[in-house]
């Protein structure tokens, strides 16, 4: 991970379940004073614990090490609250439907955020048959591609990974489709909205 846990996190998490430190210490089978050496910055808890500390706190171990926790108020599906991650070291894709903490290949992934198409990234959409053509004048080698291309309807988020040498270009199935996503590899995303 590119960072561990930080004692502020559990500090937060442990008063907010309204627990003690020596509450938390004896679910844990540690000493109080353990526990109140990582609030303090002192030391860190022992990975062999870290689930079962995630679990005390009422947490997953990667929300843990992100710092915070994600709760999510609204569980139905909102397609304006789409987010996608890309991994910096293996180009996974990642499409969530709210707010997440996504991690890979040990790094936790910030959530991308999308810009209007500009002259380098417009996107063009037309019908063909019952599907959306959708298509990016871009070049597509190995150090500058548009990566994916992702439509989000009133159903979810449908994602076409793309790769070197091919073309920018996929099909959609045609349905209620409000927003399409590219994300070009050096200059990050782009959403136009149908």
């Amino acid at each position: 991970m590119d960072k561990y846990v930080t004692g502020a996190i559990i500090k937060r998490l442990r008063e907010g379940r309204g627990m003690t430190q020596a509450d938390l210490a004896r679910q844990l089978f540690v000493s109080e004073k353990a526990v109140s050496k990582w609030e303090t910055g002192k030391g860190y808890p022992d990975i062999s614990i870290l689930e079962d500390l995630a679990s005390a706190l009422g947490i997953s171990v990667i929300e843990l090490f992100a710092g915070n926790d994600v709760s999510n108020q609204n569980r139905s599906f909102d397609m304006k609250r789409a987010v996608f991650y890309v991994c910096p070291v293996c180009g996974n894709v990642i499409a969530s439907t709210g707010e997440a903490v996504v991690s890979c290949c040990g790094v936790t992934l910030p959530a991308l955020e999308a810009d209007e198409p500009d002259d380098e990234h417009s996107i063009s959409i037309v019908t063909v048959e019952d599907e959306w053509f959708v298509r990016i004048e871009h070049p597509m080698d190995k150090r500058h591609l548009i990566s994916f291309i992702a439509a989000v309807g009133e159903d979810g988020v449908d994602v076409r990974k793309l790769y070197p040498e091919g073309s920018a270009e996929c099909r959609f199935p045609k349905r209620m489709i409000r927003y399409v996503y590219c994300y070009c590899n050096r200059n990050g995303l782009f959403r136009m909205k149908l």
